[in-house]
């Protein structure tokens, strides 16, 4: 959704959808709008409790019918399992998505990282689609004036268009930009507290052929889980810098996380809005064009 300065200052029941990496400060921003008559999205949360609440049980019960003493209870109905994930511990949907590499630490077979990542996919797509009914029941039911829609760090890795131009109906987005002297400082908090990731078939594929060659191994099975997950997060950060930046100049304006991480309450938020709006330059012809002919800039 593209607005002037005075369409944003008038807009009624505001809606905004915080664009980019995991640790640039969307959940930050989010938290405090909360305390400010926002409703908060969270697409993790969506994800975790509505649409891989199933999947994550049944990986509990799982590992739990190895175990004697609940194989008997959970046969006979005598206990059950809650996904108790929060807005801001997405332990359940992180231990689901899992670590590819040697089963004997916990790792993942190829195959079956790839089946869960497909079931990720599919959820976050539905949590997204869900978008604009949450903005209703926001407003209707819970009495919201406003929205934040708080976004997963891969929703630029979906290659579904439709899913970008239903937000950009629906809500302003914002890209939160990391500048490039502190990617090494956000690369680093993530490695240090990973959260769920998705990543694009393609892109996997690569990584894990560029990994076992590196390091001289074999086979997927050979493969350290969490010396992967450390080394291939650059990686992904790097591919998803010219994803997140095709979605922002067609459909959204851009800050950066420095900028975020001044933001101390909702006017300065408002505030940062209107200074990103007046410094985005309108849409050329031929970029305006492209922004309604299929998302094709997403698909980089």
């Amino acid at each position: 959704m593209k607005l002037t300065i005075d369409e944003f200052r008038h807009w009624q029941h505001r809606c905004v959808t915080l664009l980019g990496m995991s640790g640039v400060g969307k959940t930050y921003l989010s938290g405090l709008l909360r305390r400010n008559d926002w409703f908060h999205y969270s697409g993790d949360y969506r994800i975790g409790t509505r649409y891989l609440d199933e999947p994550i049980l049944d990986l509990i019960k799982l590992q739990a019918m190895q175990v004697p003493f609940l194989r008997d209870l959970l046969r006979r109905d005598w206990v059950a399992f809650q996904n108790k994930i929060q807005v801001d511990d997405l332990g359940p949907v992180l231990s689901f998505v899992g670590q590819l590499g040697d089963p004997d630490k916990g790792g993942l077979s190829l195959p079956e990282f790839n089946r869960r990542q497909a079931l990720y996919r599919d959820a976050e797509i539905r949590a997204m689609l869900d978008v604009p009914e949450f903005i209703r029941k926001a407003r209707e039911i819970y009495g919201y004036s406003h929205f934040v829609n708080d976004v997963g760090g891969s929703l630029c890795e979906l290659e579904d268009p439709s899913v970008i131009e239903l937000l950009a109906q629906h809500s302003l987005i914002l890209y939160i930009r990391v500048p490039q002297a502190d990617e090494i400082k956000l690369i680093r908090r993530a490695q240090a507290d990973p959260k769920p990731l998705y990543f694009r078939p393609a892109f996997i594929k690569a990584a894990v052929k560029d990994y076992l060659h590196e390091h001289g191994l074999e086979y997927v099975a050979d493969i350290d889980p969490n010396d992967f997950t450390r080394w291939v997060f650059p990686r992904l950060f790097h591919s998803r810098v010219p994803r997140y930046e095709a979605i922002a100049r067609p459909f959204g304006y851009t800050v950066e996380s420095t900028e975020v991480a001044a933001v101390r309450d909702e006017q300065d938020f408002l505030t940062l809005i209107e200074t990103a709006i007046a410094r985005t330059p309108p849409l050329a012809p031929d970029e305006e064009a492209q922004a309604h002919n299929g998302l094709d800039a997403v698909q980089v």
